[in-house]
């Protein structure tokens, strides 16, 4: 069963400005943790504040991850397909949104704080949000990886492909840790320029979407 969290107040986010490096642990250590739980319980957010967020973002990667499995298996009908490419639309939507959610409390964390960005502040190419976002999805590819090296029905050969791919996962996922933490200090520091940036999804909006407003005069 899927959790939305409300999302918190500003005095609830997690006192982070000055350990950034501790703030990225937690979330790994969440990533991490909440892929195994969720593979064999329901979903659940048990976390506050900032967390809180983080984990309801990552509950739309797992799903998405899932249906984005079953979309593929050559045994699924096409009445499926369809069901599971529209929880796939809504998922990559919720996803996307999720994402904003992050940075806009990191906004307002930095509001609260009093934090302003340099005049000569630089703006980079991705958010907190969005790496926070690859980090989830690369728990999710090394959790299923894992599960590919415990199988009882594969060889060695196929063990040892999967052992070279899961090193260089956790190659990237460390190399992204650290810019993440990096970038969070040039944030919290005023030499970078935190913004929101909407992703602007058009297929999933009754008025962008010509297949979606066009439909009730086809339909006629």
């Amino acid at each position: 069963m899927l959790t939305v969290v409300a999302l918190p107040p500003v005095q609830d986010l997690l006192p982070m400005l000055s350990k950034p490096g501790e703030l990225i642990s937690q979330v790994t250590d969440l990533h991490r943790s909440a892929v195994g739980r969720w593979h064999n319980s329901e979903l659940d957010n048990p976390y506050d504040g900032l967390l809180a967020i983080i984990c309801q973002q990552h509950q739309f990667n797992y799903l998405l991850w899932h249906e984005e499995d079953i979309a593929r298996s050559p045994d699924v009908g096409d009445t499926r397909i369809a069901a599971v490419k529209r929880a796939i639309d809504g998922y990559n939507q919720q996803r996307n949104d999720w994402i904003e959610q992050i940075d806009e409390a990191l906004i307002r964390e930095l509001a609260a704080d009093g934090v302003l960005p340099r005049a000569d502040a630089r703006i980079n190419t991705e958010t907190p949000g969005a790496a926070i976002d690859r980090l989830s999805i690369m728990s999710l590819r090394i959790y299923h990886l894992d599960e590919q090296i415990a199988r009882d029905d594969v060889d060695e050969a196929h063990r040892q492909k999967v052992r070279q791919r899961l090193d260089r996962c956790h190659e990237q996922h460390a190399d992204l840790s650290q810019s993440l933490t990096e970038l969070l200090a040039d944030i919290f520091a005023g030499h970078k320029l935190l913004k929101v940036y909407r992703q602007m999804k058009m297929y999933n909006d009754q008025t962008l979407n010509p297949y979606l407003y066009r439909a009730p005069r086809l339909a006629g």
